[in-house]
């Protein structure tokens, strides 16, 4: 059984800075691909970004230059670097894992339980 447990949400004024963290445990775990997806109320889940072995990082076009994904392979841990929050960032953010390819399809596995993130004054 695969776990994903997020950390680092919360409120920041906009034009501030967050980092989200993802640590995946269990026993087979070997996704080759992370990434993060967002949900704001009333709105339909999205990616935010994602990274899968063999290629760069993908975002979203909404979040392309100020947010920046990463990989610890050693800790299996993924991390979402947000910079330049804007109030249309607030939302609940998910973690996942799962199977990815070199040329992009990316089939999540794993999902972690959310963190809010609230960008507001």
């Amino acid at each position: 059984q695969v776990q994903l447990v997020e950390s680092g949400g919360g409120l920041v004024q906009p034009g501030g800075s967050l980092r989200l963290s993802c640590a995946a445990s269990g026993s087979a775990f070997s996704a080759n691909a992370m990434g993060w997806y967002r949900q704001a109320p009333g709105k339909e889940r999205e990616l935010v970004a994602r990274i899968i072995s063999g290629r760069s990082p993908d975002y979203a076009a909404s979040v392309k230059g100020r947010f920046t994904i990463s990989r610890d392979n050693a800790k299996n841990t993924v991390y979402l670097q947000m910079n330049s929050l804007k109030p249309e960032d607030t939302a609940v953010y998910y973690c996942n894992a799962g199977r990815g390819t070199p040329w992009g399809r990316y089939d999540v596995d794993y999902w972690g339980q959310g963190t809010q993130v609230t960008v507001s004054s």
